[in-house]
């Protein structure tokens, strides 16, 4: 008799199968409902757990997942925390591999590939959200401070998002002259830096200010505009510009 679920999905080859009057796992039938409520209703009508669930099928096609779904969403606080958890941190809870921390690794980087695509293809200035948003997912759940710069052409479309710098818990060292180097390098008209506080608390340091109005200064001397220094926290973030810091 041939297997239920195609030869992806974890199913096929999982015990019991159905030879040697064996009972076939509960779980078989739940994955395959909840694939097929995903393809109906789409994967944003599933809760975190679901979704996280629905991740962990392939790395780990032999058990029930969902206790180790919600035991992860307990454990990080959250479906993005589980996501941007270091390897090291999932590597301590009982039933992750490797192949589990590959999954969420490339999810997420996937994740951040399709909102860089976004911002390529519009004036960043008029879609501000996305590139808050775009920001946050990229380094809000960072252990240590993270400098990136976004590199922004003529009618302000992303050219390239960098990290340039990776510092403490409480600091990152930024070279102006490097930033504008940089900016040159690439042709770039504008740019607009970004770092994380891993505090979760996104108010600007007085580093983070002086920091800001030398690299405006030396920027604009070559021509090359600063339109903003964004500091992002956990669901929270700082525009210096907008706070007229600079």
């Amino acid at each position: 008799m041939p297997s239920r679920g195609s030869p992806g999905d974890g199913l096929a080859d999982a015990g019991g199968s159905g030879t040697g009057g064996e009972a076939e796992p509960h779980y078989h039938h739940h994955r395959q409902r909840l694939r097929e409520r995903l393809l109906a209703a789409g994967a944003a009508a599933l809760p975190d757990y679901e979704l996280l669930e629905f991740l962990l099928f392939a790395p780990t096609p032999r058990r029930d997942v969902k206790p180790l779904a919600k035991d992860l969403i307990a454990r990080f606080g959250g479906f993005a925390e589980v996501l941007n958890a270091n390897s090291a941190a999932l590597r301590a809870v009982p039933g992750i591999g490797e192949a589990a921390i590959a999954q969420f690794a490339a999810v997420r980087e996937a994740g951040l590939r399709l909102a860089r695509a976004e911002l390529r293809q519009r004036p960043v200035l008029s879609s501000w959200q996305k590139v808050i948003d775009y920001c946050t997912a990229q380094i809000a759940f960072a252990a240590v401070e993270e400098f990136h710069l976004l590199f922004l052409d003529r009618k302000n479309a992303l050219i390239a998002d960098e990290r340039q710098q990776r510092g403490t818990v409480d600091h990152t060292p930024v070279y102006p002259r490097e930033v504008v180097k940089r900016a040159l390098e690439l042709g770039a008209s504008a740019l607009i830096m970004v770092h994380n506080h891993p505090s979760g608390d996104p108010t600007p340091s007085k580093a983070d200010i002086e920091t800001t109005r030398e690299v405006a200064k030396a920027a604009a001397l070559l021509g090359v505009t600063l339109h903003d220094h964004i500091v992002i926290g956990r669901g929270r973030h700082a525009s210096l510009r907008t706070l007229g810091l600079f």
